[in-house]
């Protein structure tokens, strides 16, 4: 299919825009829809056959391409909107905190987190009798570093919840998320 797809984009040049975001594979699925409808027929190839040998139904499909497209770029705005209101949102706290903790966290573990490796470098390069047990120690610190990230992990979608509510969007549980996600597969 992708022969198809990358023929369709070059019969609408816009589309190429989303090439490698996430939202590609629904656009290709969307755009060759687009396509056999216009064309009125259920065969890929032949959708794109008809559309290359008639100029008529070619501006068809890139008319309702556009639509599409237009459609597009409306939902990426309203998502930039949303993340610029959330940015601003939390730059405008009275608390002057709030606005640095997660940075200063997220910063102070990616300083020790160099040391740390710099040091075990350094280490091992100065007496590499010792790098075994080295290694091990930094093994050993796997627990640690778990604990860490999962505060991060926790501190940024906790974040993101309150900010998406203080928007007003509906924020699904952990157990409503995996089920969105097991349906999708």
């Amino acid at each position: 299919m992708t022969p198809l797809l990358i023929a369709l984009g070059q019969l609408v040049p816009g589309m190429l825009r989303w090439a490698g975001s996430d939202k590609a594979a629904e656009l290709a699925d969307t755009a060759m829809a687009v396509a056999k409808q216009v064309v009125g027929t259920d065969d890929d190839t032949a959708a794109l056959q008809a559309l290359q040998t008639h100029p008529e139904l070619l501006v068809q499909y890139q008319q309702a391409m556009n639509a599409v497209l237009v459609a597009q770029l409306d939902a990426d705005c309203k998502q930039l909107e949303s993340v610029n209101t959330t940015m601003r949102a939390e730059a405008a706290s009275a608390d002057p905190y709030v606005r640095r903790a997660r940075p200063t966290f997220m910063y102070a573990m990616a300083l020790t987190w160099t040391v740390q490796t710099l040091g075990l470098v350094l280490a091992v390069l100065l007496q590499p009798s010792l790098g075994a047990a080295l290694l091990q120690a930094a093994a050993d610190l796997t627990t640690l570093w778990g604990i860490a990230l999962t505060v991060v992990g926790v501190a940024v979608k906790a974040r993101s919840d309150d900010k998406a509510r203080a928007l007003g969007h509906d924020v699904p549980t952990a157990l409503q998320s995996i089920v969105r996600v097991a349906r999708k597969d």
